[in-house]
């Protein structure tokens, strides 16, 4: 009989295969005490783990496969993330120091750091770094895995080098998925990830996109209610899992997944075609990136430019605040790499982050993602905030560069923010230093107070930034990133949307540009609800910008804002999906 189950679509398109259960997550870590005269081999034993643990994903890091442009880096970047923390003191250190004092097993020292970094992750404020804390677990399981001889059990063929794929491709089940099993599983010719836990943000998710491979994660109880073996069709576009489906159901989608495939291969023609509507409006496609590689896989994709440019990434991982000299030769590689604007956010972390690199002391607060981070904590700490403001000034010298403020609240924070930059360029101008005549200073509306009040922003801000993905999550009071509840994460809730259409109009009558670089701009199936609510600027993942142009050239965008009006009036969420179909 077959099963519909429904999780989080993270990655597009239609698979068909046979289920193959990965083993699961959990291990039986064992605690005991050692003797003093142990203690010594013990630690050795955890270093030798730790070793053959790096030499394992030092082979999949060779493995990495060449000719997918950014996303090739994008997925690198995973496995030396985890490279880097097999050595990283906070964990290794610690460790040690425990077998030593505490004089207990290799496993259990590692299960406490594990834990207490865990527990530190999951403070944080933004969404995505709070989602990292997925890197200590992985890598801590590797070492775990190491220690107690028991390797993850994976399809037959991926753990060595890339494998013949099998006859029928493999739908794998599992809890969860390690950056270095995907990749594996990737280069095995998988068809699809279903997982029982995970978001938009997981490794799953990111490295699924990367791949071009379908997903669904927070499918609770997955590999419970899957038998190995078994068919199931999966659609990352809804959700969607169908287990042991019947004829009609498997040609009804072996068509949907061909007509994917055949406009998936058409999209290259449009690379140098503009984005201009059939009634002639003209549409600005822009990229997120993080690396400046990924400025040249934008524009050989047809972005026009950089829509968002993340900051955050210089002050991670690392005891001490990176100089002003050192973020302007960052800030100016990618500046010089990008044909065409580059708006970079100012720094977006939140107080406890802080912590480590001395921006800030103190106690971590109760709720971060309310406190003190983004902008507030920039106008807190303005030596913080000076040295980047100085190096983003001095690089607007190699390129068109905007400077976009994370989570404006008030038109009094960014007038004092704004006063702040205009004051740094008198003193850089003082000292000689060169720099672009004009650098737009625009707001980031993620905040449903700064949405409220755009038509007062619109009056100061050169430009507004929708930033949705918090836009979302603070509007609906929910945390996007915890599988419990983002179910309930909806960009089509009425009140997104009306927040949306007021966020636009503030900038139309204020005559300042609006785009919109969170996720629902790069999301095929927004693209032209976002057209009839009169968007003209989206920037979104580079993967994104082809599919997304195809749906602008084929829209007459004139008549989709009389539906998009319409939409704004229906308030019953299932009403709203079936207008979004129509």
């Amino acid at each position: 009989m077959s099963l519909w189950l429904n999780g989080i679509g993270v990655s597009r398109g239609i698979a068909i295969g046979r289920v193959q259960k990965l083993s699961g997550g959990d291990l039986e870590i064992p605690e005991y005490t050692i003797a003093e005269a142990e203690v010594e081999a013990e630690v050795a034993r955890f270093a030798d783990a730790q070793a053959r643990a790096r030499e394992q994903l030092e082979q999949v890091r060779a493995q990495v496969p060449v000719g997918l442009g950014g996303a090739q880096n994008e997925i690198a970047a995973f496995i030396d993330t985890h490279l880097l923390m097999m050595d990283d003191r906070s964990l290794t250190e610690a460790v040690v120091s425990s077998i030593r004092s505490s004089r207990i097993n290799a496993e259990s020292a590692l299960k406490r750091q594990r834990d207490a970094l865990v527990a530190v992750f999951e403070q944080m404020d933004d969404a995505y770094l709070r989602s990292r804390k997925d890197d200590v677990q992985h890598v801590s399981a590797r070492i775990l895995r190491t220690l107690l001889k028991q390797e993850r059990s994976l399809p037959v063929g991926t753990t060595g080098a890339a494998a013949e794929p099998a006859p029928e491709p493999n739908v794998i089940v599992a809890d969860d998925i390690t950056p270095a099993d995907i990749i594996l599983l990737a280069q095995a010719g998988v068809a699809a990830f279903i997982t029982e836990y995970g978001g938009p943000l997981s490794h799953t998710a990111i490295l699924a996109r990367s791949y071009s491979i379908p997903a669904i994660v927070g499918l609770h109880g997955a590999r419970r209610l899957f038998k190995d073996g078994e068919a199931v069709i999966v659609d990352g576009d809804l959700g969607h899992a169908l287990a042991d489906p019947d004829e009609q159901a498997l040609a009804f989608f072996r068509s949907k997944r061909a007509g994917q495939l055949a406009r998936r291969a058409s999209l290259s023609g449009l690379r140098d075609q503009p984005a201009i509507s059939r009634d002639g409006v003209k549409i600005r496609l822009l990229a997120n990136i993080e690396l400046s590689e990924d400025a040249t896989h934008a524009a050989d994709l047809g972005a026009e430019g950089v829509g968002l440019y993340r900051t955050e990434f210089l002050y991670m991982n690392r005891k001490t605040l990176p100089t002003e000299d050192e973020q302007y030769e960052a800030y100016s590689r990618v500046v010089a790499s990008v044909k065409g604007p580059i708006t970079i956010r100012t720094l977006d972390l939140g107080a406890d982050k802080q912590v480590d690199s001395g921006a800030r002391s103190g106690p971590t607060p109760n709720n971060p993602a309310l406190g003190l981070r983004a902008i507030r904590l920039c106008l807190k700490e303005p030596d913080l905030f000076r040295a980047q403001v100085r190096a983003l000034l001095r690089a607007s010298a190699h390129g068109d560069v905007h400077i976009m403020l994370p989570m404006i609240s008030s038109v009094a924070e960014y007038r004092q923010a704004k006063n702040f930059i205009d004051a740094t360029r008198e003193q850089l101008s003082r000292e000689g230093q060169p720099m672009a005549k004009h650098v737009p200073v625009g707001a980031m509306i993620e905040v449903p107070a700064a949405a409220l009040a755009a038509p007062l922003l619109a009056k100061h801000a050169d430009f507004f930034s929708i930033g949705t993905n918090d836009l979302i999550q603070y509007t609906l009071a929910i945390d996007r990133v915890d599988d419990e509840v983002n179910y309930l994460y909806d960009p089509l809730h009425p009140a997104v949307l009306r927040l949306i259409r007021m966020t636009i109009e503030a900038g139309d009558r204020g005559r300042i540009p609006v785009a919109m670089c969170g996720e629902m701009a790069g999301d095929p199936r927004y693209t032209r609800l976002l057209l009839g609510l009169g968007l003209t600027e989206f920037s979104m993942h580079p993967a994104s910008v082809l599919e997304v142009k195809r749906i602008i050239i084929e829209s007459d965008i004139h008549a989709l804002r009389a539906h998009a009006m319409n939409l704004l009036e229906t308030g019953d969420s299932q009403a709203l999906e079936a207008l979004m179909s129509d």
